[in-house]
């Protein structure tokens, strides 16, 4: 069989159409998935792959089809028991799900209870312990040797984050990244951190227990301002059965940290390999607003997000079956050439820079888009303010996956 994530882009090209299939999570490991894409796009936007390792599915590539898909509630689910939000199925179903892979209207009262630990004034009230930690974190850097910047920079920050919404015991909160990792992980990667789905089902259980504990504890005291109280005490979420609360305490954490510190990352790697943008940003600062959202376009640390037709529906020309699994590739939707200019370019001057789906759209937008675009406005702005020069000292180690667009580690000097 041949290997696709090893094919030069001639030679994607020439591959029969029916052929192609952008689900091989090594593709993305090996950064080649965009003339997969390019091709998609311009010969078939709306494409059927009948044989993939995880069954037939529909590929929607274009920014517009995508838009169009995610506002369309009526006919497309996202609910656990018919395969969730993931082109692979969810092997829980109904036994565990949160309010991503819910349907209306349960997911609405599920999502409302979490909403206020992200909104505006909370957002204000965040900002000086951001700034603090992050002004910390950088200035315990080394200097003049290499680290790794994921480690050192990324996943402290953004655990460091999610400890303080969840008002997480301090000394666990690398237990956080952990739960996290092992949720995405790929069981076939070659160096997964569990082998198969009942492995990671036991860590996630043994997660569970640790968040039950204090749910208990928080149920029993005056609501408190963090995840964790706010649920216990919702009318919504407060009895919760244990496979629900596995799987929402998962969405938050997976949610919170993956996607937040691959953007940390991902900028980085974007701005040091376009020195003429960083040689921009540092001249203006105030670019540091159409930063932030390039990078988040830029890095689409989300891959794609699946939906299940609930009825025979026509879309793009296609015939879409009643039970077909259809994906939403947003790495896709945010290089459409018809949809965003130079989509390739890195550009921190870009007009109309939060145009992007890298944070979904419609009931299930992401909840903490505000947050994670204030952690990175955050770390730039500290970042500039100690004028740091960066060299990338080899490749950066990418995840094998087709769900988070994930960076492992990327060795980093500071001049």
């Amino acid at each position: 069989m041949t290997q696709t994530h090893t094919l030069s882009a001639a030679d994607i090209g020439a591959l029969p159409l029916d052929k192609v299939d952008v689900s091989d999570p090594a593709i993305y490991q090996n950064d080649n998935w965009r003339p997969y894409f390019q091709r998609l796009r311009r010969e078939d936007p709306v494409h059927y792959c009948a044989d993939s390792p995880y069954g037939p599915f529909w590929s929607i590539t274009k920014y517009d089809d995508i838009m169009k898909m995610e506002l369309d509630h009526q006919t497309y689910s996202s609910a656990a028991h018919l395969g969730g939000i993931t082109i692979r199925d969810s092997p829980y179903g109904k036994e565990m799900a949160s309010f991503i892979g819910m349907d209306q209207p349960t997911h609405t009262g599920h999502r409302k209870a979490v909403v206020p630990i992200v909104a505006p004034n909370n957002l204000r009230n965040l900002e000086a312990t951001i700034r603090q930690r992050t002004a910390a974190v950088l200035d315990s850097l080394p200097r003049n040797e290499t680290f790794d910047w994921v480690d050192k920079v990324s996943v402290e920050l953004t655990t460091m984050m999610l400890a303080t919404l969840f008002d997480f015991p301090w000394e666990d909160r690398r237990l956080l990244t952990y739960w996290s990792d092992v949720s995405v992980t790929d069981v076939n990667a070659p160096n997964a951190l569990v082998r198969s789905d009942e492995e990671r089902l036991e860590v996630q259980k043994e997660m569970g227990r640790y968040f039950a504990d204090l749910w208990r504890e928080r149920a029993k005291s005056e609501p408190g301002f963090d995840l964790i109280s706010m649920m216990a005490h919702d009318e919504a979420t407060k009895d919760l059965s244990p496979g629900d609360l596995i799987a929402t305490f998962v969405l938050l954490i997976v949610g919170g940290n993956d996607t937040t510190r691959n953007a940390m990352t991902g900028g980085l790697m974007a701005l040091c390999n376009n020195p003429d943008q960083f040689a921009a940003l540092r001249a203006d600062h105030g670019l540091i607003k159409t930063l932030v959202p390039e990078i988040i376009r830029y890095q689409s640390s989300i891959i794609h997000m699946r939906r299940t037709a609930l009825k025979d529906a026509e879309f793009g020309g296609k015939k879409i079956a009643k039970g077909d699994r259809v994906v939403m590739w947003y790495v896709s939707g945010n290089w459409d050439e018809d949809a965003i200019e130079a989509p390739d370019d890195f550009n921190i001057q870009r007009a109309k820079a939060r145009r992007h789906l890298a944070f979904g759209a419609g009931i299930h937008r992401c909840v903490g888009d505000r947050l994670a675009e204030q952690q990175l406005q955050i770390l730039w702005e500290e970042i500039l303010r100690r004028d740091l020069r960066f060299e990338i000292m080899g490749p950066a180690e990418r995840v094998y996956s087709n769900f988070i667009r994930g960076i492992k580690s990327l060795p980093v000097r500071i001049s």
